[in-house]
């Protein structure tokens, strides 16, 4: 098994406080920022930040839906971490200034990938799946921080 690995980032005209307060919202924001591809949200504990246990599915392809139960932790300033309990996943979302009045967030998802054939499939064509889908959540944070 080999890890897989995705990346999206986007910029924003906003402080990093702004954008982080915002992503750790898991009760109010969140849902808000998620495409069709999410179904089945519910924040089980918390709701704000480190501490949190929110379960989702999410539809990667169209017979691919990952029953996600994630916990999460904020291990440093502006960055949570949600490490799902049903799987290797782990999705770490950082917050950082890019100048005067601007912030950068980056999703990056890791997980361990199957073998063989269809381990060479999943890590050329699920990450960029993936990247899509975040960059959606990325594009509605950008719509909830105008």
């Amino acid at each position: 098994m080999a890890q897989v690995h995705a990346r999206t980032e986007r910029t924003y005209s906003a402080t990093p406080e702004q954008v982080y307060e915002a992503i750790a919202d898991y009760t109010t924001v969140r849902p808000t920022l998620l495409p069709a591809q999410y179904s089945e949200y519910e924040v089980r504990a918390g709701g704000i930040g480190a501490g949190t246990q929110v379960h989702w599915k999410l539809q990667a392809t169209e017979k691919r839906i990952r029953d996600c139960l994630f916990t999460v932790s904020a291990p440093a300033a502006g960055t949570l971490v949600e490490k799902d309990a049903n799987s290797s996943m782990v999705i770490t979302w950082t917050v950082s200034g890019a100048g005067t009045g601007q912030t950068t967030v980056a999703i990056e998802t890791t997980w361990q990938g199957a073998g063989g054939i269809g381990g060479f499939f999943e890590r050329t064509f699920a990450p960029k799946g993936l990247n899509r889908i975040h960059d959606e959540v990325l594009g509605r944070l950008a719509d909830h921080l105008k």
